[in-house]
């Protein structure tokens, strides 16, 4: 509550706040609604042109400005005026975001993103305006505060414990923002508009019902809604309404904030706000429409990936391309975007915008990793590391296949041999074709240089009546003339009319796996090709497997008769029946999930098959098939499941690879079903009552329940982002989902699939309003999508922080990046390079980029994260000279002097550090 105030006492005054919230994209795909925006920021341009007294506030989002300013690039000047007045406030965010549906990395590039877009018209409002997300993550006071902004304005998620309109907002590591609380809602003052003769009235009624909250402050009645610009006349409205009753002034948000309100605030609240007391947060978002949740995990990974090998490894400036990705994953962020809330036209256009940002950040890190691989050999592969800190990493490369008796040899750099694993062999006899010889030209006319069938044409024989092509990866023989080959096969079909045999032949290539051992954020090379002698055993114990069991000596894993899996740890630590699937219905729509009143969960597969892939040393898989019989859709009566059932195969393939302490586990299967929901269960040796999930930059702990009170039962599915832990088991994602404590903390369940086909229901047994309109989205039940699940599960008695969960997560979140070499082959291989390397327990490296900002030289950014809540060293490497401390926008704060190259950073609990090398 507001210290100071009388409670007694009603608010003298009032402050309008003209502004409108903007959903880029959702019941109405982007372009349409852009035309709605463009009317609509025309009206506002004209009413404060018009009024010099009014004020409008955009929304806390720079897209809205881009996207009007594109269709409208003469109003750039109108726009820019009434910025330097004060009287249009835009930013700070670049869009306003759904914070657990993307990485931590991409809210801050959002935030610096939308802070330089605002710079460019006049200035930025310094206030983290974040008014229709589903909830807010721990750390956004934080990622606020090392900004430079020190308040916040936000409706959902806000515990009942919070009283008054304001709060202080703490981040895990300490770090607040003045929280502005809009308790009704980000449209409050519109039913004091409804009758505009009798605001003066509306606003005495209103400041009387919410009294308590306001203490010594004006109120804060916020005069806007979605989609639409205020009426031309709200000022003159508001003025004579003022003089019959209580001041009104109309403000920005940042005005009302800094300039209007006085008492103290003396609530606090830390952590995530993830309430439902005060406004619905529609956990359902987390696991509707899967595509887009993995689409934007790969998007947000192969852009970070692609920066990190540009800073490192090339001279190219692809910054404008990575511009352009970052701008992509961003605008598909938005909290009505990558949620799948919007219908399925709004959806297919964020998953393609998502593709094509990952298809501008793959063209970077392809070019730059072609550079080095110019000094590796044609007949070798260069392997880049994109986590700071080395490791060894299977890595999977093709290469001629051995004769019989012999063997593939791994080479290193430096000499040494690797051990190696034949995982397939090609067949060699790519085409057998008879023809007249009338019909060679045919034949040649499929010849691309040297290109044949995707391989390269090493030699070719040529005789009567017969023309061969061998056909290699890496030609040896030497230049290969294509109009010689065109003479010769003329020269040779005249002689010998009729019928010509063509075989095109490929030498015999084998799939082998080989472990390499790359530097931190470095690079390394390995060359693989038949040889003599036995290879090397693994240098940790080897991968083994038969149809029912696997083992890497960290761990092992039986396969039950049903299909689950009891996995053993390196400390004993033991899971039983993990991988239980659960299916059930769903009658929900896209915000919130709702279990049919009679409901029927299918928990056992009608049959059960086991098939061993890969038996090692370097890696064993087996492929469990379970097929289960689901209810096709929900019956006419939606509280009911169908009696018509399909079968479904659900596909699992366990996999361990030496030295991993956990489990690879991925699942798919063709949906075939319609209104469901498949969890992945993992059984708990003993029920316990609390998780943890990492997210955006913390580790967050949640009990059994959530905190409701307001539109919709607070069912407790929680966010994970990387890795989600219950007592002794942790599992490893790649994607952001939702998981559950289920059965009293017995069980940890993790959403594989929920389908659904409405974005909205107007009844709904687990919410009291509509979310939005009754839209159709049949696209959101997936039928006949194959659907597929990454993870990996971790058992360990020491939880999570023991079993250095950050850590592992990142190697199975990231792969290493292989390119074969194009250099002349047969050369030696390039030394091993090391990059940038980060030491330090529970520390997370977020970004590594190269920045050139202000003319100056350019330099190396890179940002840390403290997951743990104990102090940690962390100890940065690299070929640099001078370190320099700054904010999240980039400033500098102070310089860190290096020694020969390393920088030893204290980091406290949770805390997120950046600084720029050179």
């Amino acid at each position: 509550m507001q210290n100071s105030a009388d409670p007694g006492r009603l608010p003298d005054s009032a402050v309008f706040v003209p502004h409108f919230h903007w959903d880029r994209e959702w019941y109405e795909p982007f372009q349409v609604f852009r035309h709605r925006l463009v009317a609509a920021l025309d009206t506002v341009l004209e009413t404060a042109e018009a009024n010099p007294g009014f004020r409008f506030t955009v929304d806390g989002q720079m897209a809205a400005i881009e996207d009007y300013l594109e269709m409208r690039p003469e109003n750039r000047d109108r726009v820019a005026a009434l910025v330097g007045e004060r009287r249009l406030a835009i930013g700070p965010w670049l869009i306003l975001l759904d914070e657990f549906l993307c990485s931590g990395e991409t809210i801050v590039r959002n935030l610096r993103m939308g802070w330089a877009a605002a710079a460019e018209l006049g200035g930025s409002m310094p206030i983290g305006y974040l008014p229709d997300m589903f909830g807010h993550v721990a750390q956004m006071p934080q990622i606020l505060a090392r900004a430079g902004i020190e308040h916040a304005a936000l409706w959902r998620g806000v515990p009942g414990s919070v009283d008054g309109h304001a709060f202080r907002w703490l981040a895990p590591d300490g770090s607040e923002v003045r929280t502005e609380f809009l308790f009704d809602g980000y449209d409050n003052g519109l039913d004091v508009l409804l009758v505009p003769d009798r605001i003066g009235h509306a606003l005495a009624e209103y400041a009387e019902m919410t009294g308590e909250r306001w203490g010594n402050d004006p109120v804060l009645a916020m005069a806007g809604t979605d989609h639409n610009a205020p009426d031309p006349r709200l000022a003159d409205w508001l003025n004579r309404a003022s003089g019959v009753g209580r001041p009104i002034t109309i403000a920005t948000l940042d005005e009302y904030i800094r300039e209007h309100v006085r008492d103290d605030v003396s609530a606090v609240v830390t952590g995530e706000l993830r309430s439902h007391v005060r406004g619905n947060i529609l956990p359902g978002v987390l696991s509707v429409r899967l595509a887009l949740k993995q689409r934007m995990a790969v998007a947000e990974r192969t852009i970070d990936h692609a920066e990190r090998m540009n800073a490192l490894w090339s001279a190219r400036d692809d910054a404008p391309f990575l511009a352009l990705a970052w701008h992509k994953i961003i605008e598909s962020s938005a909290h009505d975007s990558v949620v799948g809330s919007g219908t399925d036209e709004t959806s297919d256009q964020v998953e393609a915008r998502l593709a094509e940002a990952t298809h501008a950040a793959r063209a970077v890190r392809d070019a730059a990793l072609a550079e080095p691989a110019a000094r590796v050999p044609s007949d070798g592969y260069l392997v880049a590391n994109p986590l700071p800190v080395p490791r060894t990493a299977l890595v999977e490369v093709d290469a001629a296949a051995p004769d019989e008796g012999a063997v593939l040899v791994a080479t290193a750099a430096d000499g040494s041999t690797r051990p190696v694993q034949l995982v397939a062999q090609a067949p060699t006899v790519l085409s057998d074709e008879r023809m007249d010889a009338s019909q060679l030209e045919r034949v040649l006319r499929r010849i691309h240089r040297r290109e044949l069938f995707g391989r390269l044409i090493d030699t070719y024989e040529l005789s009567a009546g017969s023309l061969v092509f061998h056909l290699a990866e890496v030609p040896t023989s030497g230049p290969f003339d294509l109009m010689v080959l065109r003479r010769e096969v003329a020269e040779a079909a005249a002689a010998h009319p009729g019928e010509w045999r063509v075989l095109t032949l490929e030498e015999a290539r084998a799939t082998a796996l080989v472990p390499v051992h790359v530097p931190a954020s470095g690079l390394a090379s390995v060359h693989v090709a038949p040889g003599e002698g036995a290879p090397p055993a693994p240098a940790t114990a080897p991968a083994t497997a038969t149809a029912r069991t696997l083992s890497n000596g960290l761990v092992e894993v039986a396969v039950n008769a049903d299909g689950t899996l009891d996995v053993t740890g390196a400390d004993g630590t033991v899971l039983r029946g993990v991988g239980r699937l659960v299916d059930g219905g769903d009658r929900g729509d896209s915000y919130n999930y709702a279990p049919p009143a009679q409901d029927v969960r299918v928990e056992r597969p009608a049959r059960v098959e086991a098939e061993l892939l890969e038996d090692g040393p370097l890696r064993s898989r087996v492929r469990v098939t379970r097929v289960y019989d689901w209810p096709v859709a929900l019956g006419d009566d939606r509280d009911v499941r169908s009696g018509h059932t399909v079968a479904t195969p659900v596909e699992t393939v366990v996999e361990l690879r030496t030295g991993e302490p956990f489990v690879r586990v991925c699942t798919s299967f063709l949906n075939r079903s319609a209104d469901h929901r498949v969890r992945f269960h993992v059984p708990l040796p003993e029920p316990v009552s609390v998780s943890a999930s990492a997210g955006q930059f913390a580790v967050t702990e949640r009990g059994l329940t959530a905190e409701g009170g307001w539109g919709e039962y607070p069912i407790p599915t929680f966010p994970a982002a990387s890795f989600v832990a219950a007592g002794p088991a942790t599992v490893l994602v790649d994607h952001a989902t939702e998981y559950e404590l289920a059965d009293g903390g017995s069980e940890l369940a993790v959403t594989l699939l929920r389908a659904i086909g409405s974005i909205s229901v107007n009844i709904h047994p687990l919410r009291d309003e509509p979310a939005a309109s009754e839209i159709p989205v049949p696209g959101a039940q997936d039928l006949g999508v194959r659907i597929e699940n990454r993870l990996a599960v971790l058992p360990s008695a020491a939880g999570w922080q023991g079993a250095d969960a950050v850590a592992l997560a990142e190697e199975f979140r990231n792969d290493v990046l292989v390119a074969r070499g194009t250099a002349p082959a047969a050369g030696p291989l390039p030394a091993d390079s090391p990059g940038i390397g980060v030491d330090g327990a529970g520390v997370l490296v977020s970004s590594i980029r190269r920045v050139a900002d202000d003319g100056q030289e350019p330099g190396i950014e890179v940002r840390l994260a403290a997951m743990r809540d104990t102090p940690v060293t962390a100890r940065v490497t690299g070929a640099f000279t001078e370190a320099t401390t700054v904010d999240l926008l980039g400033r500098p704060l102070s310089s860190v002097t290096p020694a020969t190259g390393v920088v030893d950073l204290a980091l406290g609990p949770w805390e997120i550090r950046t600084i720029m090398v050179r």
